[in-house]
């Protein structure tokens, strides 16, 4: 019975801390401050040398110089781009976010995978 309720506690504080998402992003000068869908400040990073470029619920992306990283709600670092393959950050939106390099628009995955390739359209 005992292993039985400790299994169900780390099943459920691993499930709370899957399904904490981003709600709101907010920049209070020198810092970016990352709430949940609670309201809850996750984390705090700093605006020196990094520019927020877009988020989701699921992930960010800021960009570094000629760099371009994407990180979860926690600040992991999933997967960093050369700006010069992805070119313009457009949208993010679940775990995807669209780019345009050129006449080309790009929707890739979080953690870097191109999933498709469109021309771009005026």
């Amino acid at each position: 019975m005992k292993r039985i309720i400790i299994f169900l506690i780390i099943l459920m504080t691993v499930t709370a801390i899957q399904a904490q998402k981003i709600s709101h992003i907010e920049n209070t000068g020198s810092w970016y401050n990352i709430y949940d869908e609670n309201g809850k400040k996750v984390r705090t990073f700093t605006t020196s040398n990094t520019e927020l470029v877009a988020y989701s619920e699921s992930f960010y992306i800021i960009k570094q110089g000629s760099f371009y990283h994407t990180c979860d709600v926690k600040g992991k670092r999933l997967h960093t781009f050369a700006v010069s393959s992805v070119g313009e950050i457009l949208n993010a939106t679940g775990d995807t976010f669209t780019s345009r390099n050129g006449s080309w628009v790009i929707t890739w995955d979080k953690s870097g995978k191109k999933l498709n390739t469109r021309p771009y359209r005026k």
